[in-house]
């Protein structure tokens, strides 16, 4: 026999939300029933329309607040300003702090049965605003004119922007400039639909401790008209630029950047610091985007390592080597391992950078190369995974468990995967001792973690 469900599509219907989804949405319940309503928060009364039902959970919207939390803050209405995946900027940043704090510890619990690990309070930043040190921008036509911004919410229409308030103001400075450049010259917007026009997106990128800029102009075309006047005026209007880079994606995708990437003036790279540690950054290189929560993240990874100058340390998905360079500042040996070649170059060319000649790195699967290296008698006395949000393969965990490193270090983007993973290592031999939450990106949904775990005793 079917279930009855307590709601209907177009109800109009009284709720009280009891908690957040991973993704930021209040969640009420009606007679046991689910509810996900975008914009609601906990403790809050509200009118809500059911806009959808499943078997299992309901979509609602939002109507009207009867009763409001303390940690709601209103947020700017202008639409110019306020696209750009900030799904938390209506709650107080107290309150996103203590929202991903409790989900950390409702995700152990609930899904790793970690009952008894330490998690430290989360660690915020004193201000959460303009900190992302990239933008990559897509660009439009609107009234005849190109425009550049963010997409609206499940859509492909883009609001043009002249600011984003997580962006570092020289970001959405050089994004801004070069919108006006492109239409001053009168390059051709890119219509995803008809798969014409040039210009697709707008990258900036900026070394927060070197004051050095870089502009990628992401194209359909090889051709890319006006190029010496865009590039004379982007150098006049922009002093701190250091880096113009054309990129060329032909291809009908949402992936933002193509495979042909070509200097059109100044250097190759960027630099720029985290800790004592210089990287090298170029168009294609992951490096993270908020460097002051960053060097708090790597710093707390190399107190949990808490290493003496005598161990060999393996760091799986070790991308353009950023933690595998943390770590080698106080290790014996560093290897690091990455899938993507690109990544691995970057690594060793930083290494180089720094003088370091205690790191290796090696080019593929972590659960293909860590299990080979272990085969071969290259055990490691630490091994620190940062793995994507997918969280570690089966293969490498068993190979972790079998090589019984002394130590692991832990950094997670998912907790619910991270909490995953620590059951997984638990039932293998390991304690977890503590997880730190830090909050790389304020007023996104997202949150880090840094996990301390030890070899228990035989």
């Amino acid at each position: 026999m079917s279930r009855t469900l307590p709601v209907n599509k177009n109800d109009y219907i009284d709720v009280v939300f009891k908690d957040l989804t991973h993704d930021g949405a209040g969640v009420a319940k009606v007679d046991g029933y689910p509810l996900f309503v975008a914009g609601g928060l906990p403790g809050e009364q509200a009118k809500v329309k059911v806009i959808k039902v499943n078997k299992s959970y309901g979509i609602g919207r939002l109507i009207e607040i009867q009763e409001k939390s303390p940690y709601r803050v209103d947020i700017p209405s202008n639409e110019r300003t306020k696209y750009g995946g900030c799904q938390l900027e209506h709650i107080s940043y107290e309150g996103q702090l203590k929202y991903k704090e409790n989900q950390v510890r409702q995700v152990l619990t609930r899904i790793g049965k970690l009952e008894d690990v330490i998690v430290h309070p989360i660690i915020g930043m004193d201000n959460p605003w303009n900190y992302r040190n990239k933008a990559q921008v897509p660009v439009g036509v609107k009234d005849g004119r190109l425009i550049a911004g963010f997409f609206k919410p499940r859509s492909h229409e883009i609001v043009d922007t002249d600011e984003s308030l997580i962006q570092l103001p020289e970001v959405n400075q050089a994004v801004q400039v070069v919108k006006e450049i492109c239409n001053e010259l009168e390059i051709p917007a890119y219509n995803e639909e008809s798969h014409k026009g040039i210009l697709r997106h707008i990258m900036a990128r900026y070394g927060k401790q070197t004051g050095e800029l870089m502009v990628v102009l992401i194209t359909r075309t090889t051709d890319l008209p006006h190029r010496k006047e865009l590039v004379d005026k982007v150098i006049e209007r922009l002093p701190k630029v250091k880096s113009i880079v054309h990129n060329v994606n032909s291809k009908r995708t949402n992936v933002i950047l193509g495979e042909k990437t070509t200097v059109l003036w100044g250097n190759e790279v960027i630099y720029d610091f985290i800790g004592d540690v210089k990287f090298a950054i170029s168009a294609l290189s992951f490096y993270q985007v908020n460097p002051v929560q960053t060097k708090v993240l790597y710093e707390k990874a190399l107190e949990y390592a808490n290493l003496t100058g005598d161990e060999s340390v393996i760091d799986a998905y070790c991308g353009i080597g950023t933690i595998s360079l943390f770590l080698a500042q106080k290790a014996k040996k560093v290897f690091g391992v990455e899938v993507v070649p690109e990544a691995i170059e970057d690594a060793r060319r930083n290494a180089e950078l720094n003088g370091m000649t205690n790191v290796e790195f090696a080019v593929g699967e972590a659960e293909v190369v860590i299990p080979r290296w272990y085969k071969e008698g290259n055990a490691a006395d630490v091994l620190v995974v940062d793995p994507p949000r997918k969280g570690c393969d089966e293969t490498l965990l068993k190979t972790i468990t079998d090589m019984k490193p002394k130590k692991v270090v832990y950094v997670s983007c998912n907790p619910a995967t991270l909490a995953r993973d620590l059951r997984i290592l638990e039932d293998g031999g390991y304690k977890t001792l503590e997880v730190q939450p830090v909050d790389m990106f304020p007023h996104t949904t997202h949150v880090e973690c840094v996990a301390q775990l030890i070899l228990k005793p035989d």
